[in-house]
């Protein structure tokens, strides 16, 4: 395949992806969002930091929409860039993952890629709603975020090397899985407290893992296919040349 067709094909699939995930966010994930921002306005309001006022709301009715008026474009983006992470190693590993199609391949991949870089650091670091965490900790909390993220896919890739070089392949399952379980237990928890509602709490949890979820889906799908039908019309012209 040209590199010119690649970087296209992947492009295509991280956007049209990330899109899918902007509009199942807007659609699921920012009815919690308003929910969790009333309760913060309202405890503005009675500690006084803020006046209960039309301007206020005005201000406040402005700002949420263009917020959701960028979730699409947003989701595209950031689909893009990790649709490109996602290319580059289907590219790299079509050959060896399995499944009797690029389909199943491409499916299969986003499920390993899924799990190493959201559902295992989601266990540890969990989604919160933005209104939850003191301005002070932002950072701390991102680099920890994003350090699980990296033990977690760094580790994957280290552990499928040892893979494939040894005759005891649960030896290398039993690695990855004692380097994540040291890591659970040696990195520090969450550094602000949690005073939303159990409900609002686990509902916001809930929809935001479908979110990313879809993405993944919609990745593998998009990619898959398009694969498929670029590589089918490749052999098509071969045959008839």
């Amino acid at each position: 395949m040209r590199s010119s067709l690649f970087i296209a094909l992947v492009l295509l699939s991280g956007a049209v992806a990330g899109t899918v995930h902007g509009l199942v966010n807007l659609v699921l994930v920012e009815p919690y969002l308003d929910s969790a921002i009333g309760i913060e306005n309202q405890q503005l309001f009675d500690s006084g930091k803020e006046k209960d006022t039309p301007e206020f709301w005005a201000n406040y009715y402005s700002y949420r929409a263009w917020q959701k008026g960028g979730e699409i474009l947003a989701g595209a983006i950031l689909g893009t860039a990790i649709g490109s992470l996602f290319g580059i190693v289907f590219g790299l590993s079509k050959n060896v993952l399995p499944g009797s199609s690029f389909v199943k391949k491409a499916l299969i991949l986003a499920l390993i890629m899924w799990a190493t870089l959201y559902v295992i650091p989601f266990a540890k670091y969990p989604a919160n709603p933005p209104t939850v965490g003191e301005p002070e900790t932002i950072i701390l909390r991102q680099t920890l975020y994003l350090a699980f993220i990296a033990i977690s896919g760094l580790g994957a890739l280290g552990f499928y090397q040892v893979y494939k070089r040894i005759n005891k392949k649960a030896l290398a399952f039993a690695g990855y899985a004692g380097l994540m379980i040291t890591a659970f237990i040696a990195m520090p928890p969450n550094p602000d407290p949690i005073t939303l509602s159990a409900d609002l709490l686990n509902g916001f949890r809930m929809v935001s893992m479908v979110g990313v979820s879809s993405f993944w889906v919609a990745v593998a799908l998009i990619l898959g296919v398009l694969w498929h039908k670029i590589d089918s019309d490749k052999v098509t012209r071969e045959k008839y040349q």
